[in-house]
């Protein structure tokens, strides 16, 4: 039988919590399990890397975006596969591999499903698998998490980016895989791995987390008018169409700014930064997700 773990960020709630979950496990012949909690999603790496030194074949990830981000950034090249029990507000990765956001549904692609191979990016070394960014993004998800997101939930990032709009653009320089591909003034940077980004949106189309390639949007949207048109272009999956957003791919990203802003990745907010290198990792991890129909 795999040996399994659970890493959990003790605060997040799914259905009926992790007692549940324990229930779940006992029933399903799972009464061995290495269990690890954290308060917060940052003590969550530490709790990763004593699953992998406890002989963790399988670690089931209990929590957010934040969560799934620090655990996968801590098992990335380890050959442990993660399963997603989605207790988190938007959970973007979970709903991009169309995990069921419930608990016996989750665990039972964690336990019964097919196991993918996904490839992850690094922004300053550090691993993520849906998206990172650096502009108006990051700058809205840095208000959500204020508190914000556990008052309205998803609608936080909406209320946050009206917020925001008024701020400025900023020089920057974008070159992919060592060729200058955009050079100018913009609002929002984004480099993905998935086609949906947040709130459920399909930003870059036709893009595959498994594919080895990186996407790339600059966005040079100013005022809410021009933000408008573009979010109309994006809300019907044509962002690529908006004179406002330029989109490309590739395995090396390099971003320098003129001034030193917030980032984000997966959700989470980072320090400022002016300079950020992004570098695609093929097949870095094996996430479990439904299995195929014949």
């Amino acid at each position: 039988m795999t040996r399994l773990a659970v890493v959990a960020h003790s605060k997040k709630r799914l259905d009926g919590g992790l007692p549940e979950l324990r229930a779940e496990l006992a029933s399903a012949g799972y009464s061995d399990v290495l269990w690890y909690e954290a308060p917060k999603s940052r003590k969550i790496p530490d709790r990763a890397k004593q699953a992998i030194a406890g002989g963790a074949e399988l670690v089931l990830i209990w929590g957010g975006d934040g969560t799934v981000q620090r655990c996968i950034d801590a098992l990335a090249g380890s050959g442990v596969a993660v399963a997603i029990l989605p207790a988190g507000t938007a959970n973007l990765l979970a709903r991009n591999l169309e995990i069921p956001i419930d608990l016996k549904g989750a665990l039972a692609v964690g336990l019964q499903g097919d196991r993918r191979s996904l490839d992850t990016g690094t922004v300053n070394g550090e691993h993520f698998a849906v998206m990172a960014g650096v502009g108006l993004d990051a700058l809205m998800i840095k208000d959500a998490d204020r508190g914000l997101k556990d008052k309205v939930g998803r609608a936080a990032h909406l209320w946050t980016g009206a917020k925001n709009l008024h701020k400025g653009r900023t020089k920057v320089k974008v070159k992919i895989d060592g060729q200058e591909f955009f050079k100018g003034k913009s609002s929002c940077i984004l480099v993905g791995n998935i086609e949906k980004v947040l709130g459920g949106i399909s930003f870059f189309n036709g893009a595959s987390p498994d594919d080895g390639l990186l996407e790339v949007g600059v966005i040079t949207a100013k005022g809410k008018g021009q933000w408008t048109r573009t979010m109309t272009r994006v809300a019907v999956g044509k962002a690529s169409k908006s004179p406002f957003v330029s989109t490309s791919r590739g395995k090396k990203i390099s971003v320098k700014l003129d001034k030193s802003l917030p980032y984000e990745l997966d959700g989470g907010d980072r320090p400022a930064a002016k300079k950020l290198r992004f570098v695609v990792h093929p097949s870095a991890i094996s996430v479990c997700v439904p299995a195929r129909t014949v």
